[in-house]
């Protein structure tokens, strides 16, 4: 009979691509997840992942027993679930992994929300990138996270997770002072091809919407300063020290004296931030009552953008 738990770590490997990495997501040994594989193709009859230099990687087989093992994984926390409201469910901890940005616009007012209507609800933050979390949630190192699209992000068809769309959001083009677009209502991203820009570090998702908004513009950025901190973003733009795309919301009660604001002419780049847990995992009853509170807190999304010398 094939474990459950064997099951797991098989999916961790394929997320993470090597032993290694899933061991340490797993809070594992290297040698306790090659024992569990080779434990795991022991039981199949089948050589399931095929390991190199560069990695690990699933054999057919491997990915035959993948799709099989998400159904699975996903029925028990079906059944984690019913079990937990047959047990009435009213009082436990749930752990939310959220970007920074989205602690403050949908996580911390979602929690003073649930202190009202389920008061024996705890929720634990932890701070993550939009691609992290949904590794951690995968791996069980939390119950729910908050992201954002991204390239390479798992889409609303992966049979391993569940999704709630929470708000989207535009990014805005940040201008040093004197700029000569700075007095235009709105900027088209092209005329900005010349000039050096502040970004986010390869593999934030806020670095793909740049880099993505740019080439639909004509120009791939010239990257000068990288930063994944919003308020250096600004401060580096505020001394003078290139352009930036920042999500409309990151912008809400900065210090923005130095800058120039202005909406991107045309289609803006949008950042899409949703919910995301386990598949199964969603009517849990303490993580059902959580993810109620995210969609009442990320409505209204952020508010139109700014004018000329507003926001």
């Amino acid at each position: 009979m094939i474990e459950a738990r064997r099951l797991h770590i098989l999916r961790a490997v394929a997320d993470h691509r090597t032993v290694t990495a899933a061991a340490a997501a797993l809070y594992l040994t290297p040698s306790a997840v090659s024992q569990q594989l080779a434990a795991l193709e022991q039981e199949t009859g089948h050589r399931l992942v095929d390991r190199s230099a560069r990695g690990a990687r699933l054999t057919p087989a491997g990915e035959i027993l993948l799709s099989h093992a998400n159904a699975v994984l996903a029925q028990l926390e079906r059944a984690e679930a019913e079990l937990a409201a047959y047990g009435s469910g009213e009082a436990g901890t749930v752990t939310v992994a959220a970007f920074a940005t989205g602690i403050g616009l949908v996580v911390a007012p979602a929690i003073a929300d649930l202190a009202a209507v389920a008061p024996g609800i705890r929720v634990r933050v932890r701070d993550a990138e939009g691609d992290e979390s949904l590794l951690m949630v995968l791996d069980r190192q939390v119950d729910v996270a908050v992201a954002v699209e991204y390239r390479g992000a798992p889409g609303e068809d992966d049979d391993r997770l569940t999704r709630v769309p929470l708000y989207a959001e535009p990014f805005d083009v940040v201008l040093p002072p004197g700029h000569s677009l700075g007095s235009v209502d709105r900027v088209a991203l092209g005329a900005l091809a010349k000039d050096a820009w502040i970004g986010q570090s390869a593999g934030n998702p806020c670095h793909d919407v740049t880099v993505l908004a740019c080439e639909y513009a004509g120009f791939a950025p010239r990257f000068e300063h990288v930063s994944d901190d919003f308020r250096a973003v600004v401060a580096l733009a505020g001394a003078g020290a290139g352009a930036a795309l920042v999500p409309r919301s990151a912008l809400r009660g900065m210090d923005l004296t130095d800058v120039a604001v202005r909406p991107v002419d045309g289609v803006a780049p949008t950042r899409r931030v949703f919910a995301a847990v386990r598949r199964g995992a969603e009517d849990h009853p303490l993580i059902a009552p959580v993810l109620t509170a995210l969609r009442a807190a990320a409505v209204p999304g952020p508010g139109p953008g700014p004018g000329p010398g507003e926001l």
